[in-house]
C-alpha cells in the first residue's frame, strides 16, 4: 500500500483495478458473467483453477529472464530458475516420463509458438513435412495452405504435403499416408489434430518415419490432459518431439510446451536444438507468471483426482455423441474417443456459421468447423463440440443429456429460421434469429440452467450482473 511519502506519480501502483481502470474491470466482470450464464462447448477451451489464475496474475510478471536456468542474460533470477526447474520436473512427472530419456522446454508463449520452435529445431528452411490436412481435422501450424495462398509459417518456410482421412471410415488413412510418404519423402511427419475425435496409431506412424528417415512429432494440444491421465494412447513411446498447449484438456494457463527425446535415433542433440529454437530463434524472454501457472496446473495433473476428471471428460463427450446420434444426426466417425464431437450439418443443409450464430444468441458457445469432404475450410459444414469446460463445472452424463437437448432444439430451430430468412445468406439468417421469440425463450432456459453450476475460480454466490451486460 502507498505510504505518506509515496509521490503522486506512484500512488496509482497501489490501487485496485476497479479504482484505477473501471472500464477494464467492467469488461472482465461482463466476461465472468457471460461464462457463468452460458455453456462453453468450444473444444479448445477449458476453465482453469483459482490457483492457476493466482499464479498467472502474480508478481512474477515483473521479471526478465532470457535464457535457461543457470544461464540467464539477466541477474536476479535465482527464484525464477527454481520455478522453471520445478515446472520442467512436474511436466515430466505429469506425462510419466523418464528424465534420462526426455526433456522439456516450458517457455513457449503458445501452442503455435511451440510448434514453430519444434519445426525450427527439426528442419532446415524448405525441408519437407507432412501433417493432417485442415479440412480433415488438422491444424493451421501443420503445414496448411490453399491453392492461392500459403497460410502459415509452417507452409511458407517449409514444403508441406497433407495426408487425409479414409472417406469410407473418416479415420486416418494410414495406408494412404505411407504411400504418400514414399513419394514425398518428408523430413518430418506431424500427427495430432484440432478436430479429430479418435485416437492415433503412433506405432504405424513410427514405421512410416523409420522407412523414410523422418522425425515423428506429435502435437497433442487438444488431448494432452487425457494423455497425462493415460486415457489415450501414449505418443511418447514413438515420437522424437511432442508439443502441446497447456490450456485445453490440461486445464492450465494459455501457453505451450515442447518435449524432446534425448536418445532419438534421428538426432542426439535435440535438447540443444529445441532450446535454441525457442530462444533466441523464435521468441524473447519467457513469461514467468505463466510458467508458474503451468507448474501449478501440472501439479494438479499429477494428482489421483486428475484421472477421474479425464475419464469424466470422455464419458461426457460420448454421452453427448450418443444423444445426438439418437436424433439421427451425422457425427464424424459416428462417435468419439476423446473430449470432442464433430457434427456434420450438411445433411440438414445448414452451415456451421449459422448454427454457431444461433447458439451464441442462446448463450451456448461453440465453433464452426470443417468436416471431412468440405471443399473450403473457410466455409465449414460442421460444428465442433468439446466437454472439458462443462466437466470443469461439475457436469456429468445426466447433464450432457440436457446439453444435447439444447443443441438438438437449436439445430431444429436453425432449419426453421433458414426457411423463414428467405435466402441462404448469414446476415438474413441472423436477422431472423435475432427477432425470433423461440430463440429468446431457449436463451432464457439455457441461461437459467447454466447458472445452477459453479464457475471455477469464482465465488458465484457474490456475483452480480455487471453494467452493460445485455440479458433480457
Amino acid at each position: 500500500m502507498a505510504t505518506s511519502s509515496t509521490p503522486d506519480f506512484n500512488k496509482s501502483l497501489y490501487a485496485p483495478l476497479s479504482e484505477i481502470d473501471p472500464e477494464v474491470q467492467n469488461i472482465i466482470d461482463k466476461e465472468t458473467w457471460r461464462q457463468y450464464s452460458g455453456l462453453e462447448l468450444i473444444a479448445s477451451e477449458n476453465l482453469t483453477s483459482r490457483a492457476v489464475m493466482e499464479a498467472n496474475g502474480s508478481i512474477l510478471t515483473n521479471k526478465y529472464s532470457e535464457g535457461l536456468p543457470s544461464a540467464r542474460y539477466y541477474g536476479g533470477n535465482e527464484f525464477i530458475d527454481e520455478l522453471e526447474v520445478l515446472c520442467r520436473k512436474r511436466a515430466l512427472e505429469a506425462f510419466h516420463l523418464d528424465p534420462a530419456k526426455w526433456g522439456v522446454n516450458v517457455q513457449p508463449y503458445s501452442g503455435s509458438t511451440a510448434n514453430f520452435a519444434a519445426l525450427t529445431a527439426l528442419l532446415q528452411p524448405q525441408d519437407r513435412l507432412m501433417g493432417l490436412g485442415l479440412p480433415d481435422g488438422g491444424h493451421l501450424t501443420h503445414g496448411y495452405y490453399t491453392a492461392k495462398k500459403k497460410m502459415t509459417a509452417s507452409s511458407i518456410y517449409f514444403q508441406s504435403f497433407p495426408y487425409g482421412l479414409d472417406p469410407a471410415t473418416q479415420l486416418i488413412d494410414y495406408q494412404g499416408l505411407a504411400k504418400q510418404a514414399r513419394i514425398f519423402k518428408p523430413r518430418l511427419l506431424i500427427c495430432g489434430a484440432s478436430a479429430y475425435p479418435r485416437d492415433w496409431d503412433y506405432a504405424a506412424l513410427r514405421k512410416v518415419c523409420d522407412e523414410n528417415g523422418a522425425f515423428l512429432m506429435a502435437d497433442i494440444a487438444h488431448t494432452s490432459g487425457l494423455v497425462a491421465a493415460q486415457e489415450l494412447s501414449n505418443p511418447f513411446e514413438y515420437c522424437d518431439v511432442v508439443t502441446t498447449t497447456t490450456h485445453k484438456t490440461l486445464r492450465g494457463p494459455r501457453a505451450g510446451l515442447v518435449f524432446f527425446r534425448k536418445d532419438s535415433a534421428q538426432a542426439s542433440d535435440l535438447e540443444k536444438r529445441v532450446n535454441d529454437a525457442v530462444f533466441p530463434a523464435c521468441q524473447g524472454g519467457p513469461h514467468n507468471n505463466t510458467i508458474a501457472g503451468i507448474a501449478t496446473a501440472l501439479y494438479q495433473a499429477c494428482q489421483p483426482s486428475w484421472k477421474a476428471y479425464a475419464k469424466q471428460v470422455v464419458a461426457n463427450a460420448r454421452t453427448l455423441a450418443d444423444v445426438l446420434s439418437s436424433h439421427g444426426y451425422k457425427l464424424q466417425t459416428d462417435g468419439t474417443d476423446n473430449h470432442l464431437v464433430l457434427w456434420d450439418l450438411r445433411p440438414l443443409k445448414l452451415t456451421g456459421s449459422k448454427v454457431e450464430k444461433i447458439c451464441d444468441l442462446m448463450h451456448i458457445t461453440i465453433n464452426k468447423n470443417a468436416v471431412s469432404g468440405d471443399a473450403n475450410a473457410q466455409a465449414p459444414g460442421g460444428i465442433r463440440l468439446g466437454t472439458s469446460a462443462l466437466t470443469s463445472r461439475d457436469m456429468l452424463e445426466k447433464d450432457m443429456k440436457v446439453v444435447a437437448d439444447f443443441l438438438h432444439r437449436a439445430v431444429q430451430l436453425s432449419v426453421e429460421l433458414q426457411q423463414q430468412a428467405g435466402s441462404k445468406l448469414l446476415k438474413d439468417f441472423e436477422r431472423a434469429a435475432t427477432k425470433s421469440e423461440k430463440v429468446a425463450a431457449l436463451r432464457h432456459e439455457v441461461r437459467d440452467w447454466a447458472r445452477k453450476f459453479p464457475l471455477p475460480g469464482v465465488d458465484v454466490s457474490t456475483l452480480k450482473k455487471p453494467a452493460g451486460f445485455e440479458d433480457d
